[in-house]
């Protein structure tokens, strides 16, 4: 289908340094507070110095939140609470700083950067430092034709690669991730059917912003629909995200997977970041490594990836309006457990009682009587 070599993610993407994380590990047991006094706060700092390769830990101080946005023909069925094509309101109110995503990165002093892969309007509507990366406007309606083409497929995925190297190039040391998009989830819950072998009815959720009954069972029965097209591409990731995934999903994909590869560690927003999470797990297995779950959103969808790939996500506030604002919650918990790892003092270490020449203590020395 291809010329680019999925199979080269497996041997490019390596662990987190397993010795930097045995050395933090020890360093947490010399801390003055007791091991397991500061619970997940000691594995998150681990995790962050093993990514970072570095004891002690450094502080994030280069955030950003990077969110790529989309439509999905399969929106046309009436399976999200917005309008089909409506994904570009969404940005220019995130452009413009007035969705939750913009308030709560004014607040903890975090860039935001949106990647228009396949919103449904026109380019010139938006700033093109948005568009530069654009593969087509919209996706197809996944339930009777394909996503993208093959050709399309590609050049989405590889924008994610590119828009990787670019942020590690940068400086970046710690990515947010999230979507924005209409019809996202309902593309995320037929990847994760398809690659956890489940039922429609499993991985349907409400979406952002919490459809009514009917509109689930439509939604249901478009996962199903979805679903008979996509097993038999399941051995072929570039070919499944082309054929039920989308161009902003198949640049997520692209975008995690290089962040891998350049070792910066990526906080999950909703249950699309997870979809394209698991594709990304079937390119290379030890990716996830690199990757952390910031909150639970409420779709069942997410908790199918997140339970595959066997990450425990570390909020659980019931934030379900996607656009990164979750995930970006969960950044002062990794900033705080990297101040923790790295500024806790040590115990002074205990001096062995001075000893006579025939090694009995010193007089005058208490000694520990039974």
């Amino acid at each position: 289908m291809s010329s680019l070599n999925l199979d080269d993610f497996t041997d490019l993407i390596e662990r987190p340094d397993g010795g930097v994380r045995r050395d933090a590990a020890a360093r947490r047991e010399r801390r003055i507070v007791p091991p397991g006094a500061l619970g997940r706060l000691d594995d998150l700092g681990e995790w962050l110095a093993a990514a970072q390769g570095s004891v002690p830990v450094r502080p994030v101080v280069r955030p950003r939140v990077v969110l790529f946005a989309g439509d999905h023909g399969i929106a046309e069925l009436g399976v999200s609470a917005r309008p089909a094509g409506s994904a570009g309101e969404l940005v220019r109110e995130i452009v413009e700083g007035g969705r939750p995503v913009g308030v709560l990165a004014r607040r903890l002093d975090v860039p935001v950067r949106v990647v228009d892969m396949a919103l449904d309007c026109e380019p010139d509507v938006f700033p093109q430092d948005v568009t530069r990366h654009r593969v087509r406007r919209g996706s197809g309606r996944i339930d009777i034709e394909d996503a993208l083409t093959p050709e399309e497929a590609e050049a989405a995925f590889l924008a994610g690669v590119a828009i990787a190297d670019e942020e590690a190039d940068s400086g970046t040391d710690l990515v947010v991730l999230g979507d924005v998009s209409v019809g996202g989830t309902t593309v995320a819950g037929v990847l994760v059917a398809a690659l956890c072998g489940t039922d429609a009815s499993v991985v349907t959720g409400r979406g952002g912003e919490a459809i009514d009954d009917l509109a689930w069972m439509r939604k249901c029965a478009a996962i199903r629909d979805a679903l008979r097209r996509a097993r038999p591409v399941l051995g072929e990731q570039l070919r499944l995200l082309a054929t039920v995934g989308g161009a902003d999903l198949a640049a997520m994909t692209g975008f995690l997977l290089q962040c891998a590869v350049r070792k910066v560690p990526v906080v999950l927003d909703g249950v699309v970041a997870a979809a394209c999470a698991l594709v990304g797990q079937r390119i290379a297995f030890r990716a996830p490594d690199w990757w952390l779950a910031a909150h639970k959103s409420g779709e069942p969808g997410q908790a199918k990836a997140l339970d595959r790939m066997a990450l425990e996500p570390l909020l659980d506030q019931g934030v379900r309006v996607g656009e990164g604002a979750g995930a970006l919650l969960a950044l002062p918990l990794v900033q705080a457990a990297a101040a923790l790892a790295a500024e806790l003092g040590e115990r002074p270490e205990e001096k062995p009682e001075p000893e006579t020449a025939d090694g009995e203590p010193e007089a005058g020395t208490e000694t520990e009587t039974e």
